[in-house]
């Protein structure tokens, strides 16, 4: 039997603490990289506490450093006078063959990397970044055709073998 060829999402390793729903929508993804996000102390606590939204969030390149930019993370309120600034910039990090690589078609393609979930592994907070396309409205709306003549077709066989 042949193997289905489907882009596995690598946060189903560990623990979602956010997803952008939104983006997949939105995106057309073309590939996914894993970065790991650098956080100070009442960031992680908020992280883990689920106070992130990915909604306007986006990935982009500053002396060639990749940072995180509008992704908002709640103030953890334990903290007290230690606390962040809600939408301050974070820096991702990735090996550098991979920022050179993304910097690379980052720039004049018109792609754009996009954060599609922040989840756990191991005591890290990752990111999955997706190197992404705008969708014109015909493609949203041919996406939408897709997925729902999929169902379709799975509930008629499920139906047929009972």
């Amino acid at each position: 039997m042949a193997k289905k060829n489907k882009k596995k999402s690598l946060a189903a390793a560990g623990t979602i603490l956010a997803q952008n729903r939104k983006a997949l929508h939105e995106y057309e993804v073309l590939e996914r990289f894993e970065a790991a996000l650098a956080l100070v102390g009442s960031e992680v606590k908020a992280v883990k506490d689920g106070k992130i939204s990915l909604g306007e969030a986006f990935a982009s390149f500053d002396k060639h450093e990749l940072w995180l930019n509008r992704a908002h993370i709640s103030e953890y309120v334990q903290a007290h006078k230690r606390n962040h600034e809600p939408l301050r910039r974070r820096k991702l990090l990735m090996h550098r063959r991979e920022l050179d690589k993304l910097e690379r078609e980052v720039g004049p393609g018109g792609l754009t990397l996009i954060p599609l979930a922040v989840y756990l592994k191991g005591s890290y907070v990752k990111v999955e970044l997706g190197l992404c396309r705008g969708k014109q409205m015909h493609d949203k709306r041919a996406t939408i055709k897709e997925r729902d003549t999929k169902r379709e077709v799975a509930r008629a066989i499920r139906d047929r073998s009972r």
